[in-house]
Formats: C-alpha cells, structure tokens, sequence
C-alpha cells in the first residue's frame, strides 16, 4: 500500500511522515536540490523562507491553541521546533537551519518514507495522492493541478524581512525587553521619538521598490499576512505606529517613557549572531533599503546580511475544488494539503498537512476519518477552505474570531481565550476517543 507526497515542506513532511504512522509506504518527491525556486536556498525539507517565528505558544493565542492541537494529533514540526527554538518571548521562533535539518533528518531516518529530489509535472500517480507543493508551485505543476481543479489559479506576493548582525546594533540605544515583560529580554527593541519616526515614514513611502513585470501588475495582492512595510506605511502616517512599530509594553530605559515608536529586533539564530527586522518585510531595492532602514536609531552602521525580497505565492479556490478533509470533491484520490489550500502561516500549513495525512491513511485502511469539531482551531480553518458559500475565497489563518462563541458572555478577553481554547482541546479529545485514536 503506497502513496505520493509532492513537496517536502512544512505540509508535505507531516504528510508524509504521519502516512508512514500507518504503515503506509511514502513517496516524497521533493525537487531541491536539483531546482530552486527564487526564495529557497537551502537544500532542506521544511525550509522556513519569510519569518522564523511560529508565532505564540500561549494555549489562550489561536497559534498556540493550534499546535496543542497538533501535539494530539502526533505532530512532527512542533517536536522539532521546540527542539530548535531560539529565544523570542512568549513566541517559539527557531533557528530556521537547524530546524530544517532536524526535519530532515526524521523524514530520511524514516524506513518507510522514499524520497525523490525531482520536480513533478504530472499527477499520473498510481495511489493517492498529496500535493503540497505551496505557494511556490512551479508554473508546469500549477497547470496540471487546474486542468484537475477546473479553477482560477490566483498569485500574489509574499514578502520577506531583511536580517542584521547583532554586533552592528548600536546597543547605546537599542534596549532589549520583550512587550509588557512576557518572557526573558528576547528583543531587540529601537526607540524612535516622533521627530525621528516622522523623517523615517517619508523616507520609507517615498523609496523606490522593485518594479513588477506588467503581468505581475495585473496580478498583484498584497498578502495581509505578511504585507510588505512600505505598503502598509503609505495607509496612513500612523499606520505602521501602531503596527510593527507599535511602541505599548515598552520603556525606553534611557528617558523613562514609552517611545513614539519602536523597532524591534527578533533573533535569527540560536547563537544571537544575527536579527531579523520584525514586520519588515519588503519590496524596496536593496540599495533603498540599506539607506532607509539605517535611518533607524541604533540601525545607522548595520550590517545587513540579507535584504528582504519579495516572492509568489500561489492558493486554490479551495471552496470550489476540496471538501473539509482536503480531499478533490471531483477527483477523491488527490489531496492538497499547505498553503495551497488557502490556510495560512506556517503553522497552519503543518497543520494542514497533519490532518491530510491521517484521514488519507484512514481512508486507504478503511478507518473512521477525524472529524475535527468546529471549536477546534483546526476544524475552523478546515470549514474556512471548505465553505462553498463563499463567492471571493482569501487565506485565512489562525484566529479566535474563526471559533463559534462561548455560550457564555465573558468580558475578559484572556480569560475568554483561555476558555475557547480549553473547549477546543477538550472537544479534540473526545472526538480522538471516539475513534479509538491511538
């Protein structure tokens, strides 16, 4: 018994890797190192290539009520993460290289699991298959998946954050803590007062981007999730103020105040040697960038090691084309799982690829699929990618807002989250124990 996972990302190797749970022989065509797409450089699976953050891991945060969630549900990436993790709050960030061997290292030591570095043109397989080829799916693959889907391909661009060295940071000014103390002092953070913030938002909206090709013009949708700096600037002078550069939480321990605006720094790797510019990424042309964002204070001499660029990302009109399990309504031998689908995040992605690959294993070995209850964050972002009423489908990540309502009225907000969450598990749980999930 055999099936196809196509891509080796965050999706394809939880795919790939929980198939394999099952006794089921994998497939896993991945086609690095043999071609790269213009934001991968690494030759890893599971190669983060915007942030290195997975976001919160706080049960009461909708990111970390997820990855609960895919701990009971087995998860390879979360394990790894937290394997990996550099410090970052109350975030799990990681070092994104170590991670992506870690990861690498499980799929290859995996008996079961063979893996072909080729690129795949075709979903001529004999199986089922996944595909989770993600927001970088070649334009070969993205016209065999529409000549199955029968829907409208749509691209936009993410956008990636530039990356620093740590001993360039003038730490005369930049201070580090982490908003309202959670966690140890993870961040970097660059205070700006008005004078300084106002001279930097000119110089910001006024940049010269990379220009776009006239069909990438045509094309283009700015991806609220990782929506590139100057963009998000030119809404409106307070815009980013009260954004990335939002200064609640912290003290500038040189006047005693909060600042007019901060900048903060997140660690790239475990050692601390190098920063990323949080909520920074970017389009400008690297030139603009060196000259505007070493208009930061405490950014004047850094070193940058790698400036952001922005790149294609590809979903479905999931609705039209899969069911909740994310299965082909009209061909029941494919499944996508990732970004692809129109979940969104790193996290989600994995996610994604988690419950794709139990419940087709579970349906190769004739088992009750997993239903995922709509309180759970899971099953929420399941119904979202499968909900036909929706005639302008969007990526949507992990929210609370996704979650039905308490039936209770509960005015704190983190006390409310808590709870929604805590249902969400305990209803997880119960659907697990129904099915004699092991």
């Amino acid at each position: 018994m055999k099936a196809t996972v196509i891509g080796a990302g965050l999706a394809g190797c939880e795919a790939a890797n929980i198939l394999a749970s099952y006794g089921i022989q994998v497939d896993l065509y991945e086609q690095k190192p043999e071609n790269y797409s213009a934001a991968h450089k690494y030759p890893g699976f599971a190669e983060l290539v915007c942030s290195n953050s997975l976001k919160a891991s706080r049960l009461e945060s909708a990111s970390g009520m997820l990855k609960e969630e895919m701990r009971l549900l087995h998860s390879l990436i979360v394990p790894c993460a937290e394997q990996t993790a550099v410090a970052a709050g109350g975030a799990l960030a990681v070092d994104r290289e170590r991670f992506s061997n870690l990861v690498t290292q499980k799929i290859r030591e995996n008996p079961l699991i063979h893996i072909i570095e080729k690129q795949v043109t075709s979903l001529d397989f004999d199986g089922p298959v996944v595909v989770a080829t993600g927001p970088l799916t070649s334009d070969n693959l993205a016209q065999v998946i529409l000549s199955f889907t029968g829907s409208e391909h749509l691209s936009f661009y993410d956008a990636a954050a530039p990356i620093v060295t740590a001993e360039s940071v003038d730490r005369s000014i930049a201070f580090a803590a982490s908003r309202y103390g959670r966690g140890d002092d993870d961040y970097l953070n660059c205070p700006m007062n008005k004078e300084e913030y106002e001279a930097f938002l000119e110089a910001l909206v006024q940049a010269e981007s990379v220009p776009l090709k006239s069909f990438e013009q045509e094309h283009f949708k700015v991806y609220e999730g990782c929506m590139p700096i100057e963009v998000m600037a030119k809404r409106g002078s307070d815009t980013i103020r009260f954004g990335p550069l939002k200064p609640v939480g912290l003290i500038d321990p040189r006047t005693g105040h909060r600042p007019w605006a901060v900048v903060q720094l997140r660690k790239e790797n475990a050692e601390g040697s190098l920063y990323n510019i949080v909520g920074f990424q970017t389009n400008l042309k690297w030139g603009e960038q060196k000259r505007v964002f070493s208009m930061i204070p405490s950014l004047q001499n850094a070193e940058f090691v790698r400036y952001g660029v922005m790149h294609r990302n590809t979903f479905l009109d999931s609705p039209r084309c899969l069911n909740r399990h994310f299965q082909m309504k009209k061909n029941p031998s494919i499944w996508f799982a990732g970004q692809l689908t129109g979940v969104e995040g790193y996290v989600e992605s994995a996610a994604s690829g988690l419950i794709t690959g139990h419940n087709l294993a579970r349906t190769m070995l004739n088992l009750p699929l997993i239903e995922l209850p709509r309180e759970t964050m899971l099953g929420a972002l399941s119904d979202h990618i499968s909900d036909d009423t929706k005639s302008d489908f969007q990526p949507m990540g992990s929210n609370m807002g996704i979650l039905p309502p308490l039936p209770q009225r509960i005015k704190d907000k983190k006390e409310r989250y808590r709870l929604t969450a805590e249902r969400g598990i305990d209803a997880l749980q119960k659907a697990l124990k129904a099915i004699n999930f092991q």
